[in-house]
C-alpha cells in the first residue's frame, strides 16, 4: 500500500466521484482510477460501489476510512517533524475556521505568519462546526476555530476561548430598529432569517424554545453576506454576532440578558505533532 494510493482513496471518498477526485488531486482520472483498482486489488476487495451516477463506499471502504485519514495525518506529522530540524524552512499546516468568526483576524493573521515562515504551505477550510471537529479528530486538519457551548466534542482539545456577543439584526423599517436592547420575548412569532445548518441557527432554535417563543422561520441561507442582505430586503430578522451587525450598516439591538457563545480554537490533542501547526498555535495566541 502506497501513500499516493490511499491519498487518492481519500480523494474519491470526499469528492463523491472519481472525476472530481482526479481534478483535485491534480492528475488525470485514468490514473487515478488506475490507483485506486491497484489499492482494492492488495486489500483483495472493493472499496467502492460504481455507477453511473454515483461512487458510494462500500463496507470495506468504509472500515478504511479512518484509518487511511490517520495514515495521512501521521505522513504529515513525520515530515512535519522533519522540517522542525530544518527551522521550518519547510512544512504545512491545515486551519479550520467558521464564516462568523470575528474574535481573530484570521486573513491578517495568517499572512503575518506567511511572512515569518514563507516555506510553509498554509490549507485553510471554511466549513460548520460539526464537519470542522470531525477533520481535526480524523487529523484531516491541525487546529480550528470552532462555536459552540462547552465542553469540546471528545478527542479535541482546547488551546483558546474567547466570548462572542450576538445581536439582533434587522431593516431600517422594523419596529425594532430603533431599539438599542431587546428581550427574546419581543420575537415572539417574528419573522427569521435563519442561518441554516449552522451552530448558530441550532443556538436560537434551542433558546427561544426554551423560553417558549414561537420561532416563524421564514427564509434561509447557507452564506452570511446573503443574510445580511435579505435581512436589509425586509424578510425578516436574524441574530449574528454583533461585528458582522457593526459591519452591515443595518440596525441592530443587544439582547437583554446578554446573548452570546463561546469559540474555541481547538486541536487534536494537547500536544500538537506538526511543527507548523504550534508554530502557527503560538502565532495566533501571541
Amino acid at each position: 500500500m502506497e501513500l499516493r494510493q490511499v491519498e487518492h482513496f481519500l480523494a474519491v471518498a470526499r469528492c463523491g466521484s472519481f472525476t472530481a477526485a482526479a481534478r483535485e488531486v491534480h492528475v488525470v482520472q485514468s490514473a487515478l482510477s488506475a490507483s485506486v483498482r491497484k489499492l482494492e486489488a492488495e486489500l483483495g476487495t472493493p472499496l467502492f460501489e460504481r455507477t453511473t451516477r454515483r461512487v458510494a463506499l462500500t463496507a470495506a471502504g468504509e472500515a478504511l476510512l479512518p484509518r487511511a485519514h490517520r495514515i495521512v495525518a501521521d505522513v504529515v506529522a513525520a515530515r512535519g517533524e522533519v522540517a522542525a530540524v530544518a527551522g521550518l524552512a519547510r512544512g504545512r499546516v491545515s486551519i479550520g475556521t467558521i464564516q462568523t468568526l470575528t474574535v481573530v483576524d484570521l486573513p491578517a493573521r495568517l499572512g503575518e505568519f506567511r511572512v515569518r515562515y514563507p516555506g510553509v504551505r498554509i490549507h485553510v477550510r471554511e466549513s460548520l462546526v460539526p464537519l470542522l471537529a470531525t477533520a481535526v479528530v480524523h487529523g484531516e486538519l491541525d487546529l480550528s476555530f470552532l462555536a459552540g457551548d462547552e465542553p469540546l466534542p471528545e478527542g479535541l482539545h482546547g488551546f483558546a476561548r474567547w466570548s462572542q456577543a450576538l445581536v439582533l439584526l434587522c431593516h431600517p423599517g422594523h419596529r425594532l430598529a430603533r431599539r438599542r436592547r431587546v428581550r427574546l420575548a419581543e420575537l415572539d412569532d417574528e419573522p427569521f432569517v435563519e442561518f441554516s445548518g449552522s451552530g448558530l441557527q441550532e443556538m436560537i432554535a434551542r433558546e427561544l424554545a426554551e423560553a417558549n417563543i414561537r420561532h416563524n422561520r421564514v427564509c434561509e441561507a447557507t452564506h452570511m453576506p446573503l443574510l445580511v442582505d435579505l435581512v436589509a430586503a425586509g424578510l425578516g430578522v436574524t441574530v449574528v454576532p454583533q461585528p458582522v451587525a457593526e459591519r452591515s450598516g443595518l440596525p441592530f439591538a443587544r439582547f437583554e440578558p446578554a446573548l452570546g457563545r463561546a469559540i474555541h480554537l481547538a486541536g487534536r490533542g494537547q500536544e500538537l505533532t506538526n511543527p507548523a501547526a504550534r508554530a502557527l498555535l503560538s502565532h495566533l495566541l501571541s
